[in-house]
């Protein structure tokens, strides 16, 4: 049976993030031997009924999106409904201002990409960018990233300028959301919820490095927690 994964952002076809994000699906998806497709929604069409056609989110890079507000709630929606969701670059940025918001109790939480001045930055400008970068990264131990990578450790690619404020990396890292991966100087790079079927953000890129015969590990997971999502199957996806 074919599934579908939403693909949350403002898709243009010469952005090499999205062009990669196409070909690592098709990567995964063939490597799995199963029938999953990545459509393109922008986020302005988000609405009541994208759950009963999709069986996932990815919120792909490439923020500022057309409509914040409808992308955070569709991360809410799949945060506490068990369905997988996927952020990378600019949707790990929107999973951690979601968080902020409806979990912590910060209504003001903000991206410093709209609004530079609020007051409680949670996502702010990086003092230098990560675009066009590789770096090193290490996982926690106990993470499902380390188990997802079967290592510790991993090079990965970046094109993002906003990043995990400093001052509220102390509240993120609660008892429900973790930080499980940093780079070399601590910062946050990668967060899960470790009692969700698949609830990951990445600040780097992972399927810029998949390739066909070397899909990424992160997408393939994804893809593998799509195939078995029993809200979906609970006919939300008839």
């Amino acid at each position: 049976m074919l599934r579908k994964i939403a693909l949350l952002g403002e898709y243009t076809p010469t952005f090499q993030p999205h062009i990669a994000t196409n070909a690592a699906i098709n990567h995964s998806s063939n490597k799995l031997g199963i029938s999953i497709e990545g459509v393109w929604v922008s986020t302005d069409d988000i609405d009541n009924s994208i759950f009963n056609t999709y069986a996932g989110i990815w919120v792909a890079p490439g923020s500022p999106y057309k409509n914040m507000d409808k992308t955070l709630w569709a991360i809410r929606y799949a945060r506490e409904n068990a369905v997988p969701c996927f952020g990378t670059c600019g949707g790990f940025q929107h999973q951690i201002v979601e968080y902020a918001r409806n979990v912590l109790g910060f209504q003001d939480a903000q991206h410093a990409e709209y609004d530079p001045y609020a007051s409680s930055l949670f996502i702010s400008k990086l003092d230098c960018s990560l675009a066009g970068r590789e770096m090193s990264l290490t996982f926690a131990a106990d993470s499902l990233v380390a188990e997802i990578y079967g290592s510790r450790t991993a090079t990965e690619q970046y094109y993002c300028n906003f990043g995990v404020n400093p001052e509220f990396v102390s509240l993120i890292s609660s008892d429900q959301l973790k930080v499980t991966g940093s780079d070399n100087e601590g910062e946050v790079r990668v967060i899960e919820l470790p009692t969700h079927p698949f609830f990951i953000g990445t600040l780097f890129v992972p399927q810029a490095r998949s390739t066909a015969e070397v899909p990424h590990p992160l997408v393939t997971a994804f893809l593998k927690a799509v195939a078995v999502n029993t809200h979906y199957d609970r006919g939300q996806g008839a």
